[in-house]
């Protein structure tokens, strides 16, 4: 098979495969409208920065320890086997205190995070059930990560929209015939990567499969290479945590819990566009680390610029349905049928979503400069644009303009880091 063919064959299940993992979030924020209004919602927003951030520590091990495998394999060295292991006991040492969280204080994290009494008081059953099941979702990016490595993206995607089927059905069962609400919300979610997990895991059991579980202890050394690579993945997660966390309080301040209702419109469909961008690159990843361990610089090259097509076309495609159905895709969360809500939610899609013309090329390339062993340079595309472009630039415009320099702070730092990125990109070439 070509190159071209298997990138779109490793690029279109892994965007499918993701898009079923943020459907899921969609899925809860639907239900819950409908089981707990304006309040609901809001209350699954102030959440959304606590999954980034378990999203985020299992992409950095899952990602980093899988592209270190696929490098090392393709150069034949022996040591490949061992980064399976040790991410995923790297995991569960990073997971311990989110389920102390969990057990013992959800509603502090919860005031933490800009809750108020009515929030926290709504939210403490929600918060304990899928913080006690943080080991689960940072297994299921390990396990997927090093399966789609060793060759198998059909079952990972296969187990992924499995596990989002099962979510999106079980949501609803839950929380309305059972009638458990929002820890029904919480329960379906946190089942979910557990069902992924055991679909990805029969990889395992085929006669093709090298990737081995090796008895040892956690390595900080096998940690710190992992996390090498792996620092684009955790970046490119939790700045959807950051900006969620910075724009909760602006918004909260600007307009209160109705923005950030709004925002959760907002940010719902930013984490399935972000899935879509997250796809390319994650998909093209075993590839480009397979060329790059053959030392292949032109099949390298050619999947960048196969990346950065692809992010184009789909961000050209993805607008135009926003733009085109901004009303009716706002009222699909406005259960109470909140004018307001929906007038901050309709500016805030059509300015927001701009920045993903931008974004799609700095998340594809952070992902191609952490395949190709660049790690400090993958990095700096994720800070730029996770962190330090997105809270000068949301603080700046926010105070100029309000709400709409709120939106328009996402655009405005995905503008600013895709100068930077086109500046790294360049300079490789000017080295090599």
């Amino acid at each position: 098979m070509s190159l071209t063919k298997q990138y779109f064959k490793y690029v279109s299940q892994n965007i499918f495969g993701l898009l079923g993992t943020s459907c899921y979030i969609l899925a809860d924020t639907y239900f819950i409208s409908h089981a707990a209004g304006t309040s609901g919602v809001a209350l699954l927003n102030l959440c959304l920065p606590i999954y980034n951030f378990i999203f985020a520590i299992g992409s950095m091990l899952g990602l980093g320890a899988a592209t270190r495998y696929a490098i090392l394999r393709a150069q034949g060295d022996e040591r490949s086997e061992r980064y399976f292991s040790n991410a995923l006991l790297w995991a569960m040492v990073f997971a311990l205190p989110f389920m102390l969280a969990g057990i013992f204080c959800p509603e502090v994290l919860l005031r933490f995070m800009g809750g108020d009494a009515e929030i926290v008081a709504l939210g403490v059953g929600y918060a304990r059930i899928f913080l006690l099941f943080t080991p689960f979702f940072m297994c299921n990016y390990i396990v997927a990560a090093f399966v789609r490595n060793d060759g198998d993206p059909s079952l990972a995607m296969v187990a992924t929209l499995c596990g989002s089927l099962f979510n999106v059905v079980f949501d609803y069962i839950f929380m309305f015939p059972m009638g458990l609400g929002l820890p029904g919300a919480a329960l379906a979610t946190a089942v979910s990567p557990v069902l992924s997990i055991a679909l990805c895991s029969r990889h395992f059991f085929k006669k093709s499969s090298t990737v081995r579980l090796v008895r040892q202890l956690p390595s900080p050394e096998l940690l710190a290479q992992s996390c090498q690579l792996g620092v684009s993945g955790f970046v490119g997660e939790m700045s959807s945590g950051v900006t969620t966390t910075v724009f909760n309080l602006l918004l909260l301040r600007l307009a209160g819990n109705v923005a950030v209702a709004a925002y959760g419109v907002v940010a719902n469909y930013a984490l399935v566009a972000t899935a879509i961008f997250n796809g390319v690159a994650q998909g093209a990843q075993p590839l480009v680390s397979r060329c790059y361990g053959k030392n292949d610089a032109a099949g390298t090259r050619k999947l960048l610029l196969l990346g950065s097509g692809t992010a184009l076309a789909l961000a050209t495609a993805l607008y135009a349905v926003l733009f085109g159905f901004t009303g009716p895709i706002v009222a699909v969360f406005n259960s109470e049928n909140s004018a307001l809500m929906a007038q901050y939610a309709f500016s805030g899609v059509r300015i927001y979503f701009l920045g993903y013309f931008f974004a799609g090329l700095n998340i594809v390339a952070a992902g191609y400069l952490g395949a190709v062993d660049r790690p400090a340079e993958a990095s700096a595309t994720s800070l730029s644009r996770g962190i330090v472009a997105i809270v000068a630039c949301s603080l700046v415009l926010s105070a100029l303009f309000g709400m709409n320099g709120v939106w328009a702070a996402f655009p405005a730092s995905e503008a600013i880091t895709a100068c930077l990125t086109l500046f790294l990109l360049k300079r490789k070439k000017q080295t090599a």
